[in-house]
């Protein structure tokens, strides 16, 4: 059995300005990131047996990103604001229900 229920990882990596390839915490990844941890607290859905968010570096998928994926299903998302990680968070992590509109 896992420690987690759901381990739910952000592409949070960081390129060089002028790179030639995008990265996701130029699209806000971080703060994306603090918000569903702050929102999987307030609805009791963290710590052991339950929900985990962490950090990642390049997951490879800049280009379609921001990206997060969710384990253990490795359900692929992306979002673009708050309202979209709210609704992953509620509808996925607390229901159960892939967030078919953004996945990858």
């Amino acid at each position: 059995m896992s420690y987690y229920a759901k381990h739910v990882f952000f592409c949070c990596n960081q390129r060089d300005p002028g790179a030639d390839r995008p990265c996701c915490n130029a699209k806000g990844a971080s703060e994306m990131r603090d918000h569903a941890k702050k929102r999987v607290k307030e609805l009791g859905l963290a710590g052991e047996g339950k929900v985990r968010i962490n950090q990642a570096g390049c997951l490879d998928r800049c280009e379609e990103g921001p990206c997060v994926v969710v384990y253990p299903e490795a359900v692929w998302y992306t979002y673009v604001d708050k309202s979209d990680i709210d609704e992953i968070v509620e509808e996925h992590l607390k229901n159960g229900r892939v967030v078919e509109r953004l996945r990858m």
